[in-house]
């Protein structure tokens, strides 16, 4: 570093110094500031580059893990619409083989068993009805079959299928809706058709389980991922703001030594008197 004795006045070497040190605490306080009044201690590429690459991998890394996540409670949604709608359907089938008993009773009058056939076949109306009107954003899950795929992870391999065997009267119980009648109600296969859906069922209790794993897992991870990334974005601020007020005492005995640098050079005016 170099230094004057002061008898040279066209370079004020002590001034330069003084300033191009206040620069420096300027610039430095500047950037502690920043980082007070962001929170973070990385706000350019130029506070750290490998620190900021690193955190922006985190970053694509918990946003994709994040859009997983609604991926997987629109995957609960729909099985949980489905689940709904065949638990109904699996109360309509019980009540029909309580009905397709009945009828079977010899005490029972040529009336009394129309009524149960006409009951019957309301009821498996209204199954149908149920199947079509199943929907998730629009689209049948019990009718013409549901297959779709969720990204329930952060990888692009991470794909579950939803689906769902198509639910039809006629398939189930060998009869399509207004089709039974007082000779054929004893044909209806309404035992096998609830071993059936009650199948379903428990297909979806196993995918709903398999999901809250999933749901829990990426919690876990974008929780942990975002502490990472704390680590290396966000700044300490106790931290900062002790190297804040250190800067800002330099700062004032900078500027006060530049003023006493750039007025040292007056008391060699006296040599002229």
């Amino acid at each position: 570093m170099a230094f004057s004795t002061g008898g040279r006045i066209n370079t004020n070497i002590g001034a330069d110094q003084a300033y191009a040190a206040l620069n420096d605490i300027t610039r430095d306080l500047g950037v502690h500031q920043l980082r007070l009044a962001t929170g973070k201690r990385i706000n350019s590429a130029s506070d750290d580059a490998s620190g900021y690459v690193i955190s922006k991998k985190m970053e694509g890394r918990i946003r994709a893990m994040t859009a997983a996540l609604d991926n997987v409670g629109d995957a609960q949604s729909v099985y949980g619409v489905a689940e709904g709608a065949l638990q109904t359907i699996a109360d309509i089938l019980t009540t029909i083989q309580e009905k397709q008993t009945r009828a079977a009773n010899g005490a029972m009058g040529t009336e009394e068993k129309s009524a149960i056939v006409s009951e019957i076949n309301s009821l498996l109306s209204e199954i149908d009805d149920i199947t079509g009107q199943t929907k998730f954003n629009g689209t049948t899950l019990l009718s013409g079959g549901y297959a779709q795929g969720f990204q329930v992870g952060e990888s692009a391999s991470s794909i579950l299928t939803v689906s769902f065997n198509s639910v039809d009267t006629a398939a189930l119980l060998g009869v399509a809706a207004g089709s039974v009648t007082t000779s054929n109600i004893g044909s209806l296969t309404v035992e096998q058709a609830l071993s059936s859906i009650n199948t379903e069922i428990g297909k979806i209790g196993a995918y709903v389980n398999r999901l809250q794993t999933k749901e829990s897992n990426i919690t876990t991870a974008i929780t942990n991922t975002e502490a990472a990334k704390s680590r290396i974005m966000d700044a300490d601020v106790a931290k900062e703001q002790i190297f804040a007020s250190k800067l800002q005492i330099l700062q004032q005995t900078a500027t006060a030594q530049l003023a006493q640098a750039n007025a040292s050079p007056q008391s060699f005016l006296s040599l002229f008197k």
